[in-house]
């Protein structure tokens, strides 16, 4: 197909389902833990920065929003990358990248410069680290790939308890300069976890045969790679997810970067309002592994599109019924019941990608996705920041987010019940990657007419 936009993979190389890929996974862990709970754990700064530039919650909203915006958009840019030097190198450059944009934050004069530095800087440096890491990831585990998916986007929560309460420190001891400083610092990391990411190497052949290979391969013409492989768009099942995603995103970022303010707004003091989303996170470092378990099951695998359906339903009523909440207690119970739903989501939505386009086809899938994501990204968080501006009402920030989220979930679950359908013929393509073995049984039975034909998802 040449639509693959990674380094080459040697293709008699099967995915390990271990050995070093638990390094991968380590990596992976952190890398997915910076990338998406910096851009929640720098609003605990929010507070600051206001003061110190006289600006609005909107203003500071623009900074979680490009992050993420850079973290999404730039996909189809990091598969470039990624296919021309490799994933090593460029996570490696990435975390440089990373660093750099924090400590230049720190001598910002204005709002506009954190905005390039956080947020275009180190938002770029993030991106290039957070794409690589999960192609790495799903080359090196198969059938045991929606546990390691569940345990690496677990660093997200993990990452949120620790970043949140020490920025929060940071900002006591040393001011928003001085925590923005000790984060680029510790944004190197990122370095460290790239230099884990090695490249999966074919089984040696006897020499005779290697050379034999070698000439072979010489005499064939070498196709021409694709950067991005749009035949993604074909498929029904892929649009279907990418317009959900797109749909997810205007909301689902939404209430973490709100609800620490929304505390302080009823009275709280700052470090009591930062453990809001240290209970957010403590209940979502359960909830990925967790969700990971289930939809690596046997019966729930081949149908684990409707458990992403349910997780962003489960979301979106939680943002709904929050946006009631009067006082502390009650974000309080928003926060676990947002954890558990937001740890499902999180777990489950590059699970369904990968069993939706298959391996080959993962990396541009991915990138396109990731791009699509970023207009919703740059949307979702400055537009709630500039409802609560004009309302001064943290009640319609929350009703409209999770009313963004409802929505997605019933385009991805109604579009796949009602467009995407198995042909009695068709063969399980979707789920090649550690399809489970009952299926095959099922589509062994199904040709000797001792089955019906079962509905699968995506």
């Amino acid at each position: 197909m040449g639509g693959a936009v990674v380094d080459d993979e040697p293709s008699d190389v099967k995915a390990p389902d271990g050995g070093w890929g638990w390094a991968v996974l380590a990596g992976g862990f952190v890398i997915t833990g910076f990338s998406y709970a910096f851009p929640k754990a720098v609003s605990v700064f929010f507070k600051e920065l206001i003061r110190e530039f006289g600006v609005g919650y909107s203003d500071c909203a623009w900074i979680s929003s490009i992050l993420l915006a850079m973290l999404y958009g730039t996909g189809p840019l990091c598969s470039v990358l990624v296919n021309k030097f490799g994933c090593r190198p460029v996570m490696m450059v990435g975390g440089l990248f990373a660093s750099l944009g924090m400590i230049l934050a720190s001598l910002a004069t204005s709002i506009l410069h954190i905005y390039i530095c956080t947020g275009v800087i180190t938002g770029l440096g993030l991106a290039l680290n957070f794409q690589p890491s999960l192609i790495m990831l799903n080359r090196y585990f198969s059938e045991k790939r929606p546990l390691a998916n569940g345990l690496s986007a677990a660093g997200s929560p993990v990452a949120l308890c620790c970043l949140s309460p020490l920025g929060q420190v940071l900002q006591y001891h040393y001011g928003w300069r001085g925590g923005f400083l000790i984060l680029g610092g510790l944004l190197l990391n990122c370095c460290a976890c790239g230099a884990l990411m090695r490249p999966l190497v074919g089984p040696k052949k006897p020499q005779g045969q290697e050379l034999q290979a070698v000439d072979e391969a010489e005499k064939k013409p070498k196709p021409k790679k694709k950067l991005l492989d749009f035949s993604v768009f074909k498929d029904r099942g892929f649009l279907i997810y990418a317009i959900a995603a797109s749909i997810m995103v205007l909301g689902l970022f939404v209430p973490p970067v709100f609800v620490v303010s929304y505390a302080k707004e009823m009275g709280n003091e700052d470090t009591k309002s930062a453990l809001l989303l240290t209970i957010l996170g403590f209940i979502d470092i359960f909830a990925r592994p967790t969700c990971g378990l289930i939809a690596g099951m046997k019966w729930v695998r081949p149908r684990c599109v409707y458990l992403f359906s349910f997780a962003i339903l489960f979301n979106g009523i939680t943002d709904v019924i929050s946006s009631q909440a009067t006082d502390y207690p009650g974000l309080v119970v928003f926060c676990i019941f947002f954890g558990l739903s937001y740890g499902m989501v999180g777990a489950l939505q590059f699970e369904v990608l990968m069993a939706i386009v298959g391996t080959k086809k993962f990396s541009s899938a991915l990138g396109l996705v990731l791009l699509m994501e970023a207009i919703a990204v740059l949307v979702g968080p400055p537009g709630a920041g500039r409802l609560l501006d004009a309302t001064h009402n943290y009640m319609y920030v929350f009703l409209l987010a999770g009313c963004e989220v409802i929505l997605a979930s019933i385009v991805i679950c109604m579009g796949n019940f009602l467009c995407i359908k198995k042909k009695p013929d068709e063969p399980e393509a979707h789920l090649e990657n550690g399809a489970p073995a009952e299926m095959e049984k099922l589509n062994k039975a199904e040709k000797n007419g001792g089955v019906g034909n079962p509905e699968t998802a995506l």
